[in-house]
Order: C-alpha cells, then sequence, then structure tokens
C-alpha cells in the first residue's frame, strides 16, 4: 500500500503471499548445488595443482599471508578438545549441584579452561532439563491415572 491506502503497482497482485513465502512452495531441491560452488570446483579441477604450487612457493618465499593459508589448510584450528571430569549420573538435583561444583573445581585448578567449564555447565543444564521433563511426563500421567480411578 502506498501513502493514500492505494495499492502500490509492482507488477503482481498484492497478497498473492504471505510475508515471509516464496513462489517455489516446494522449496530448492534437495541435493541441489549453488552455481559459484560448481564454478569454484570446475576451477579447481583445471587450476587447482597450479594454484596451490604458487601458494605454497609464495610461503617458501616469505609470504605470511600465503604461509597462513597454508597452515590452515595443513593444521586446522582445533573447536575443542575431550576433557575428562568424572561427575556424577545426573537423575536428581542434588547430582546436577555435584556435577556443576565439580566443573567449577577443574577450572578453578586449572584443568578446564572457563570457556571448556561453560560447555559443560550448558550441557548439565541441558540434561537437567530432559530428566526434569521425564519426571513432569510419569508425574502427570500418574495423576492423570489416579483420576480415572477415581471417577
Amino acid at each position: 500500500m502506498t501513502k493514500h491506502n492505494k495499492p502500490a503497482k509492482t507488477g503482481y497482485k498484492q497478497g498473492k503471499w504471505g510475508k515471509g513465502q516464496s513462489g517455489n512452495l516446494k522449496g530448492r531441491p534437495e541435493g541441489s548445488r549453488n552455481n559459484a560452488t560448481i564454478l569454484l570446483e570446475k576451477m579447481m579441477a583445471n587450476d587447482g595443482k597450479d594454484v596451490v604450487r604458487a601458494v605454497v612457493k609464495a610461503a617458501k618465499n616469505g609470504d605470511m599471508a600465503a604461509a597462513r593459508l597454508v597452515l590452515d589448510r595443513i593444521i586446522p584450528v582445533r573447536k575443542g578438545r575431550a576433557v575428562k571430569l568424572s561427575i556424577p549420573e545426573v537423575k536428581t538435583p542434588l547430582d546436577v549441584l555435584t556435577a556443576q561444583s565439580a566443573a567449577i573445581k577443574a577450572m578453578a585448578e586449572g584443568e578446564l579452561t572457563p570457556e571448556e567449564a561453560n560447555v559443560i555447565a550448558t550441557v548439565i543444564e541441558t540434561h537437567r532439563k530432559a530428566v526434569e521433563t521425564v519426571e513432569l511426563e510419569s508425574r502427570l500421567t500418574d495423576l492423570e491415572q489416579r483420576a480415572k480411578e477415581g471417577k
């Protein structure tokens, strides 16, 4: 709509598609690939070896950007590490507290980084929610059963 509440002249019927809805109701076909990706793969198939040789040669000649590029491909940046932490199985709220305390203690002693302790705390919290959900479902089922028996 324009300022004066008249339909805007856009070349298509107003209201044909809802907000956020495209004309392709099936969406992008599964397995379809981006044209840019296909083009890059063709270029790499034809010239990839030459490009790699040039980058490696530049790195050997002291080009630090080229060296970083080569090293990033050979030794990618680690996204995390496996940590060993002894915590109890989380079945009750008290177990959650004990598990969180173990993570905090390991962080305080330098066995875990604050980021690792945060990830562990998040996992413990997610597990707590799952345990709580199962417990609530069980209690609800029990109450419903009692209500049916009382009728």
